[in-house]
């Protein structure tokens, strides 16, 4: 994979490391799985520069680099979750700005985004409208000055800890009765509160928002009326690929832990790893990483090059990577028997982490659909 990648983004790499190691897992031991986003670990994350990745290099420009927020992903991911949510989080709530947003909103916010003076969030999904974005049941109505939005939103990653977001809703018009715009929000919003904490099968921040009257001023609307669904969409393109480095990051960290319980673990006189049955585990699994790592690298660089027509090799990258890393965390969990199934162990935790992968931003069904198209609309 390195074949892919500069030697600064080798260094870099190597950075995240050390930061994942240094960093992060002593705050992974003081604070464990939670619910909630250590603010320390923020503030760690915005000193290492973390939050910056996720803004363009030009004033002015929409684009920012795919491949380094990969980079870091990868790593963080099996080190500390929240750490990986909070940086996937910022980008997925500050990338709507970067490319559809006035000046005065990037002055507002992007800066204090980077710096992690403000968490921030995207809300698109609903009770009622999960992959078929077309099905939200969320309106903003206009008023001379705003809009007044109201709604429900669903699995809203980091949503308790949020200071902003991007919130998409129906803003239906006589032309265009589907019609879904993009706005900025602030949870000090009158109108706006969480409604409900989410209990998943692993500790994550994860809420519903419900938007009861709430107004938006005119300010906070991003791109034009009507310009929500692209937003979310070239977003949602964006990132998607990092999902997959994540998984990988997990994969790897499954691995690692796999390989070693495995030169260890002494059963019947050998070794595990000297049982053919083990072998073959591990080459499997070990295959299935390279091969995702792959995939991966080979829709970020192209996504930075400003290759056109990307969506393929970013849902393939998501797709594989995501269902190979499940895989390979379940395999670790065999190789490490009964131990593999007790609380606060590496692969335990791991197992009941990247389940989630496999269905936010876009589940592995839709990825195939998206592939599929690619070839298939010609």
């Amino acid at each position: 994979m390195d074949l892919l990648l500069t030697d600064a983004q080798i260094s870099f790499r190597e950075d995240c490391r050390r930061f994942a190691e240094e960093k992060l897992i002593p705050i992974s031991e003081k604070f464990g799985e939670t619910d909630d986003i250590p603010r320390e670990m923020v503030k760690e994350m915005a000193e290492a520069g973390l939050f910056k990745l996720l803004l363009p290099a030009a004033a002015g420009a929409s684009d920012i680099k795919v491949t380094p927020i990969c980079l870091a992903r990868e790593q963080i991911a099996g080190i500390y979750c929240p750490a990986d949510v909070t940086l996937a989080m910022q980008g997925l709530g500050s990338y709507p700005i970067c490319l559809a947003g006035s000046e005065a909103q990037k002055k507002k916010y992007l800066k204090k985004i980077a710096g992690g003076e403000l968490l921030t969030t995207f809300a698109l999904t609903e009770p009622e409208a999960g992959s078929d974005v077309n099905g939200m049941k969320s309106e903003a109505r206009r008023t001379p000055d705003g809009f007044i939005l109201n709604g429900k939103k669903r699995f809203i990653s980091n949503g308790h800890a949020a200071d902003i977001g991007i919130v998409f809703a129906k803003t239906p018009a006589s032309d265009n009765p589907r019609s879904i715009s993009a706005f900025v929000f602030e949870k000090a919003m009158k109108g706006v509160r969480v409604s409900q904490r989410l209990k998943l099968m692993a500790p994550h921040d994860i809420v519903e928002f419900e938007f009861d009257d709430c107004f938006i001023p005119e300010e906070n609307l991003l791109g034009k009326v009507g310009d929500g669904y692209k937003i979310a969409m070239r977003t949602l393109d964006v990132f998607r690929v990092s999902v997959g480095a994540a998984a990988l990051g997990m994969g790897k960290t499954a691995f690692d832990s796999a390989l070693k319980y495995a030169k260890d673990r002494t059963q019947f006189g050998s070794p595990l790893s000297k049982f053919q049955a083990i072998q073959l585990k591990l080459a499997d699994m070990a295959t299935e990483l390279d091969a995702a790592e792959g995939l991966i690298y080979r829709a970020a660089v192209l996504k930075d090059r400003g290759e056109l027509n990307t969506s393929r090799y970013a849902s393939m990258a998501k797709y594989y990577a995501t269902e190979a890393a499940c895989r390979v965390v379940d395999q670790a969990v065999q190789i490490h028997g009964g131990m593999g199934v007790v609380q606060g162990t590496t692969v335990e935790r791991l197992y009941r982490e990247i389940r989630a992968l496999r269905i936010y931003e876009g589940t592995s069904e839709i990825q195939k659909l998206i592939i599929a198209e690619t070839f298939l609309k010609d």
